[in-house]
Parts: structure tokens; C-alpha cells; sequence
């Protein structure tokens, strides 16, 4: 009972909101097939919304599909905090601001990573389609780095 209030008070002093990461009463289930993804621009990584709602403020958790060759040029993301997890395909993946071959590392199915927020990176579908799912605390979106010629 003691480490409760405790909780409850540190909440109320850092400003913590206690409710911000519940989740809702009844659970989310999506099956493979009832999977809707979307390209906000095409050509461009095709995104299917699984839990939460990617533009607010809280958590969400999002799939995206790469397709076969496709390369997604320096970006960030101004989230909170976010992983990811390679579900198929290898990702090729790097950090900067400018497209660099030679900074990419192969992310095979199975990785697991993290982007501090505001990471500038890049990415390569290289060998094929690529799926990775994205959990993030939102809202998320994408911020191009304009290239150098």
C-alpha cells in the first residue's frame, strides 16, 4: 500500500500523468490479413496502424513494409522514444545526415533496435521487401534532411 502512494505522489510531483500508458479495457487484435497498409507518399514505405493513433501524443505501435529496392533517404523522427523490430527481410540501416553506403549495417529478421529521438538515419530494402514493426511514444512523422550535391 506504502509503494503505491508512493507512486501515486511521485507521479503528482514530476508531473507524471498516471493514466497516459494504459491501455484500453478490451484488447487489439489484428491478424495479418485485416492489415491495411497506406503510403502517405508514393513511392514510399507503406505504414499499417496496429494500436494507439501515431499522430498524438502516447504510445502506438505501427508496421511498415519496405518494398524491394526501395531506399528511404535521411530522416528523423521526433518522437518521445522509439524501437523497432525486423520482422522480415534485412534492413540496411545507417546514421547521418547524408546517404552513405559505406555507414550502413545489415539488420537481419529477428533485430531489435532503438532511435534516440531526433536521430538522423537512412535506410535500404537492398535484397527485398522489408517488414519492421515500430513502437514509438507519438506523435511521430518524418523529417527529410535536405541532401547535398
Amino acid at each position: 500500500m506504502r509503494v503505491h502512494k508512493a507512486c501515486i505522489v511521485l507521479a503528482l510531483v514530476t508531473g507524471i500523468s498516471v493514466g497516459t500508458y494504459a491501455q484500453s479495457t478490451q484488447p487489439v487484435v489484428k491478424f495479418p490479413n485485416d492489415m491495411e497498409f497506406k503510403a502517405p507518399l508514393s513511392p514510399g514505405p507503406q505504414n499499417a496502424v496496429l494500436y494507439g493513433d501515431p499522430t498524438k501524443a502516447g504510445v502506438y505501435v505501427q508496421r511498415t513494409k519496405l518494398a524491394p529496392g526501395l531506399k528511404v533517404m535521411p530522416h528523423w523522427h521526433p518522437d518521445e522514444w522509439r524501437t523497432a523490430v525486423v520482422l522480415s527481410g534485412t534492413l540496411y540501416f545507417g546514421v547521418g545526415e547524408q546517404w552513405d553506403e559505406s555507414k550502413l549495417k545489415a539488420y537481419p529478421a529477428g533485430t531489435f533496435y532503438s532511435e534516440p529521438t531526433k536521430t538522423p538515419h537512412f535506410v535500404w530494402a537492398k535484397d527485398g521487401e522489408v517488414i519492421l514493426q515500430t513502437t514509438g511514444m507519438g506523435p511521430t512523422g518524418i523529417n527529410m534532411i535536405p541532401q547535398k550535391q
